[in-house]
């Protein structure tokens, strides 16, 4: 089985790059993503319409292509967890992440004993349906997840240092919309600083503890801004925005009148 590369990259520091697919369900958009240059796609089922059986195929392609697929589950449960990572999900990005006691729930869920407690499932996906010695299928699986704690609220981030110092807990990243509501300055003039400075908390403390830090930002200059901050893992607009707005400029260019060209 190919190695994660997702995670390979993250180990070594290497900056990567990739979206949101929050609403085209063909396994397909994959091979358009990874052509045109992406590192990774992240498909969120938290906010979006997408199905457990709509994920598990478009993990199979993902793999065949090694082409990085994470997925944001509704909820970073043993439920969701287990049922992602037995459908061949490699990379785990979990929201509303609160306290180190929820970071350590979900990354023993992650991994295998001794290093956790995920649940034992045969041969399926997540092993390529090929059967191997036990010992062997728990070490490599286990090396082989990549799990991101989602902070967003004030609450996570009185305790952001001990969230970050949780084994099994790989990356971390704020959840910049919610972070904002929770703070009182979603849509204020005051928001793009309040959110720079828990960037800033959140990268220092993933630093400090050895973890990669994973943003998620709408524009090119904010990518740059977001790597110069220490992010090595970006995330850059979604299907969406991107098709949206592609599609706007295009017509506005259309129908704006010859003479004004």
């Amino acid at each position: 089985m190919n190695e994660n590369a997702y995670r390979a990259r993250a180990e070594r520091g290497e900056v990567q790059i990739g979206t949101w697919v929050t609403m085209i369900r063909t396994p397909a958009v994959l091979t358009l993503l990874q052509a045109a240059g992406l590192d990774f796609v992240r498909v969120d089922m938290e906010h979006s319409a997408f199905s457990m059986e709509t994920v598990a195929d478009m993990a199979t392609l993902a793999r065949a292509l090694d082409f990085p697929m994470v997925v944001r589950p509704p909820e970073g449960n043993r439920e969701w967890v287990t049922r992602l990572l037995d459908a061949g999900v490699w990379n785990l990005h979990i929201p509303q992440v609160d306290t180190p006691e929820q970071a350590a729930a979900v990354a023993a869920c992650s991994r295998y004993a001794p290093l956790g407690e995920r649940g034992m499932y045969g041969f399926g996906p997540h092993t390529q349906y090929r059967t191997s010695p036990p010992g062997e299928h728990m070490s490599s699986a286990n090396a082989r997840v990549h799990v991101t704690a989602m902070l967003e609220t004030k609450k996570a981030f009185e305790r952001v240092d001990e969230i970050a110092s949780v084994p099994g807990i790989d990356a971390l990243t704020i959840g910049p919309t919610d972070l904002a509501q929770d703070l009182g300055v979603l849509g204020t003039p005051a928001q793009k600083d309040a959110l720079r400075d828990y960037r800033v908390r959140l990268a220092e403390a993933a630093r400090k503890h050895g973890k990669a830090v994973s943003m998620a930002i709408d524009s090119v200059e904010g990518v740059r801004e977001m790597i110069a901050l220490g992010a090595t893992i970006v995330n850059y607009s979604s299907d969406t925005a991107v098709l949206r707005s592609g599609y706007a400029a295009a017509i506005e260019e259309i129908r704006r009148p010859a003479a004004k060209r």
